[in-house]
């Protein structure tokens, strides 16, 4: 059986942290990882930090295209559809941090004084980290230094000490938004319950009807937002999740392609395998021969 995301109740993804005593997420990653280099578009109550190593790509968030490239990153506040993609397939290397705000968040005055405040900026889902200015380049030095620090015994408190500092310089250089309820965008809405929807149901058997009707809105609308949004139609993002899911089981499983292929809500092996080679350029055995480290 596959290993299904798991849901909150607003349909956010919960985030499988490195320890389970620590709200952490910090890994590298190569583009090339995911279906036509397009990683899947989620959203979560964490903050997101991207440092590139190498290569560039391009990030969505909330639909606006942002290019990175060797050297820069990008911070993403909590609660922002966002994902990266190269549409000319180009590799790209880079440290993937997810910390939930929790960690800062000792005492209630930190929260309500610091905290919220940069969690509610509506003018902030996110910033673009550029190593030519001072303080963004700190930023992207504290990415580094959680990533050489986080297999250490000590690497939980290193990495708050980092987020700690990172917070601080959001703070200092974030202009203050005197809108503090932070009204969500009503398409932004919506388009997060049809991707929560394809999340949780990508197993089954699920139509372009049942897609928009987990939005509550027409098909014609919910093709527009998941164009808007992923510059993709709503069955290929369903494709290309199945797809994502199934090299999780390629690579850390010992199960058949047919057996695969039915657990990740494709029809049969062959319909599968030749949607994986158009995606991959070569079949899922392949993939699993000579891509995956044994």
């Amino acid at each position: 059986m596959p290993t299904l995301i798991e849901l909150k109740d607003d349909r956010s993804e919960k985030v499988h942290y490195d320890k389970s005593d620590y709200p952490i997420y910090i890994r590298s990653g190569q583009l090339s990882h995911h279906p036509n280099y397009t990683a899947p578009s989620h959203w979560h109550d964490d903050i997101e930090m991207i440092a590139i190593l190498a290569g560039e790509m391009k990030y969505n968030v909330n639909g606006e295209i942002i290019n990175l490239t060797s050297g820069n990153g990008i911070l993403v506040n909590a609660r922002q559809m966002h994902f990266g993609f190269s549409d000319t397939r180009s590799e790209c290397d880079f440290i993937c941090i997810l910390l939930h705000p929790m960690l800062l968040c000792s005492v209630s005055s930190y929260e309500n004084n610091f905290v919220l405040p940069i969690l509610r900026n509506t003018a902030m889902p996110y910033v673009f980290l550029d190593a030519n200015i001072t303080w963004q380049k700190k930023i992207l030095e504290q990415i580094y230094f959680m990533y050489t620090k986080k297999d250490l015994k000590t690497g939980p408190l290193d990495v708050q000490s980092a987020f700690s500092a990172i917070w601080s310089l959001l703070y200092e250089n974030i202009p203050p938004n005197d809108n503090m309820i932070s009204p969500q965008s009503g398409d932004l809405t919506i388009t997060k319950n049809m991707v929560g929807f394809i999340q949780k149901y990508y197993t089954q058997k699920i139509s372009m009807m049942d897609i928009a009707a987990s939005g509550a809105v027409g098909q014609s609308k919910c093709c527009r937002l998941f164009a808007k949004y992923f510059g993709q139609t709503p069955n290929i993002y369903l494709t290309q999740y199945r797809l994502n899911k199934s090299i999780e089981l390629l690579r850390y499983t010992d199960l058949s392609i047919i057996e695969i292929a039915l657990s990740v809500g494709f029809s049969s092996a062959s319909y599968y395998a030749e949607t994986f080679r158009k995606w991959f350029g070569k079949s899922p055995t392949e993939f699993r021969n000579n891509d995956v480290q044994k």
